[in-house]
């Protein structure tokens, strides 16, 4: 019996078809798909105006019921309320940011590397006799490990929440929440003759001036720390640039690899080493994008993945089906957010860059799709699309007149962007039911809805202006980075993440000051908006 089900934040679709009996019933199939950030009003929309035929007919053919998100409504919180079937009072997960309650330091809430190293230091040398080993913080018991427990196969594929992924005996690549090679969720590096200011904040990268002898210059693409160096200093490896004298074309030389670019084009992939010590170094996988050749010369190079057959750290069960997936589709992006929506706020990349790097990573996944689809024969199979909900962020500005980055030149060109996005995960949809069996049950589901963000408002300069929290420097008007203008002696409370407020409890925060009057301890969290910007 094939079925349709379809949870749109959520909303659900369902078709039934003739049930088929005998030994067929014995090999039903799941197969779910899952859009980050789809939208029901804008589907259902889109689904009237004919451009999505295929959701239109899960919705003709079955049920169509808006539910609710997530509370919050962040992609954390609401996947792990999928993936465990538990609320975030049950799996943990309040935000995409938590933090460590005695030094108040904040980390990425799906995951924490905890522990030390023991070490022999040799000169300027040390030896690492254990590693810190990175914890999945999200609690409860996972779909597919319920699965595995009663001998029901499952591969899930990018879900989101699951980095380190939880041992299991599914096939499992983890999503959103991985990080790069260099222990972050995303540090891009641009290359520049254009001068930026050395005081200019560059969020999620790093912007390296430099300047060309003779149409050619060397420089540093930069790498993770050296855990096998007492001053624990940063490797580098030679990144050597020529430019072409009179065609915008230039010779990227790093590591083993030459890459030729025209101007505007994307590299492939580039296996790049990094040498901590004899016998010892880390591999990773990026890409470069060459955005302009002259005036100024701009080369962006994407943060340097995990290599999917040389795993730094777990990003897959069992350990070698990222290697195996790498085997059959190439190198694909390992970090768990890859559209880079930093490098496009702050002009590092502009719009047509992201939505080429966008088609690039949707794709992947459908190679992904397919390649699982071809030995998809029993148990369940989730594969997750995020094009939705960068696309969304990044251009909805273009189809709100009342939005205050709105700009009628930008949306001639860009307001069909988002609903051609759209169109696109239709003709997934619609390739993906060509390719299952009438036995298999298909659900699609998202995350979350979409709106337009006109505005926001600041938890900590209000819980300033009230009297919650105090600075050190009162001339400061920032609480800083990481609370370091914060007197936690004379602070009440305090706001972490998107929209997370805590108490600065007694006995539980490292300088807590509050008493709750029964000895409990709590948190708690105060959700603003469904549309919390990522």
């Amino acid at each position: 019996m094939r079925r349709f089900i379809l949870l749109i934040v959520f909303f659900i679709v369902a078709v039934s078809f003739t049930a088929t009996a005998g030994a067929e019933q014995d090999s039903k199939k799941v197969l779910i798909l899952g859009f980050d950030g789809m939208d029901p009003v804008l589907l259902e929309k889109y689904m009237e105006e004919g451009l999505m035929p295929n959701f239109k007919r899960l919705a003709n053919e079955g049920d169509f019921k808006p539910l609710t998100t997530s509370m919050p409504p962040q992609s954390p919180v609401a996947w792990s309320n999928l993936i465990t079937g538990m609320n975030p009072g049950g799996h943990g997960i309040f935000d995409f940011i938590a933090r460590d309650p005695k030094n108040y330091l904040p980390y990425l809430s799906t995951s924490k590397t905890t522990g030390g190293e023991s070490t022999l230091k040799l000169g300027d040398w040390i030896i690492p006799f254990s590693k810190a080993e990175t914890l999945l913080l999200r609690k409860g018991k996972a779909f597919w490990e319920i699965l595995d427990d009663n001998n029901i196969p499952a591969t899930v594929v990018k879900i989101p929440a699951n980095f380190p992924p939880n041992k299991t005996g599914a096939k499992t690549l983890s999503g959103m929440g991985t990080p790069d090679i260099l222990g972050t969720y995303g540090t891009f590096t641009f290359f520049t003759t254009r001068k930026i200011d050395d005081k200019a904040e560059v969020t999620s990268g790093k912007a390296v001036n430099i300047d060309f002898t003779n149409n050619s210059v060397k420089t540093k693409l930069t790498g993770p720390h050296n855990p096998f160096r007492a001053d624990n200093a940063e490797t580098g490896i030679e990144l050597e640039i020529t430019i072409d004298p009179e065609n915008p074309v230039a010779l990227i030389q790093v590591d083993n690899n030459e890459i030729l670019l025209k101007e505007g084009e994307w590299s492939d992939w580039a296996k790049v080493e990094f040498k901590f010590a004899p016998l010892q170094s880390l591999t990773g996988i990026c890409r470069f994008y060459l955005m302009k050749v002259r005036p100024d010369f701009e080369l962006y190079v994407s943060p340097i993945n995990i290599d999917p057959f040389n795993a730094s750290t777990p990003i897959s069960t069992p350990a070698d089906y990222s290697a195996q997936v790498a085997e059959e589709i190439g190198y694909f992006y390992t970090q768990g957010m890859p559209e880079d929506t930093k490098a496009l706020d702050q002009d590092f990349l502009h719009n047509d860059d992201f939505l080429e790097l966008s088609e690039f990573i949707k794709n992947e996944r459908i190679r992904m799709l397919d390649m699982e689809l071809k030995r998809f024969d029993s148990g369940l199979l989730f594969v997750y699309f995020p094009t939705t909900d960068p696309v969304q962020h990044m251009f909805w500005r273009n189809i709100d007149k009342k939005h205050p980055a709105y700009n009628p030149k930008e949306a001639a060109e860009y307001s069909d962007t988002i609903k051609n996005t759209y169109k696109a995960m239709d003709a997934i949809l619609e390739n993906a039911v060509k390719k299952i069996d009438d036995n298999t049950t298909l659900i699609v589901l998202s995350d979350h809805g979409f709106g337009s963000f006109r505005r926001y408002f600041h938890l900590n300069t209000w819980l300033k202006e009230n009297g919650y929290i105090n600075f050190a420097d009162k001339k400061l008007n920032s609480s800083g980075a990481f609370f370091e203008n914060v007197d936690f002696k004379q602070t009440r409370a305090y706001a972490l993440g998107f929209n997370g407020i805590y108490i600065n409890l007694r006995g539980r925060e490292g300088i807590g000051i509050v008493s709750d009057g029964g000895g409990r301890k709590r948190n708690f969290l105060m959700s603003l908006s469904e549309n919390s910007k990522l």
